[in-house]
């Protein structure tokens, strides 16, 4: 529930806040004069005019008639159209918005694609490298099975050098001594 502001905030509101009422409002007694209607008021009505404010009057405090009028209704129809442009305006930066977003995804899937593309091509080359040395090293396979047996092959001779070697010494030795005798 909203209260009317006393003091220094109503005299800072008052200027801020006043609302011309149009002259039909504020000068319902006069106006009835003129037309002749005094005294002939609708059943239910009352031919008491709303007290006039004093203009050099800043008592703050005290809310008149004046201020308790509702303004005037402005043109109903230019609000309405300045709240669709407005509404028009702001649908319109929503739309953009989402747009720009829309495209921003779409960029950004774009070049994802490509990296994906390229990491495809590398894995594909990488693949292929691979199958190339697969078979190379399938076809170097004999070459590898006797290059074992060779060395298969050296061992053994070599253990065959060691043994006739010992073999040597021993009958060497043998000889020296029949030779001695």
């Amino acid at each position: 529930m909203k209260m009317a502001a006393t003091g220094q905030e109503a005299a800072a509101l008052d200027g801020a806040v006043r609302v011309p009422a149009p002259p039909a409002v504020l000068d319902l007694k006069r106006g009835a004069e003129q037309r002749g209607d005094v005294g002939h008021d609708a059943p239910g009505e009352s031919a008491v005019s709303a007290p006039r404010r004093p203009a050099g009057n800043n008592d703050g405090g005290v809310e008149t008639a004046e201020e308790a009028t509702e303004p005037v209704q402005p043109d109903i129809d230019e609000l309405c159209r300045d709240m669709f442009d407005k509404m028009a305006v702001f649908l319109q930066g929503e739309l953009t918005a989402t747009c720009e977003d829309y495209k921003l995804l779409e960029n950004m899937n774009k070049l994802t694609s490509l990296k994906y593309m390229e990491m495809k091509d590398i894995s594909i080359n990488i693949s292929r490298n691979l199958q190339d040395l697969n078979q190379k090293y399938a076809s170097l396979q004999p070459y590898l099975d006797q290059i074992n047996q060779i060395e298969e092959q050296v061992t053994a001779l070599e253990q065959a050098a060691y043994k006739l070697d010992t073999y040597s010494k021993k009958l060497e030795a043998k000889f020296k001594k029949l030779e001695k005798r």
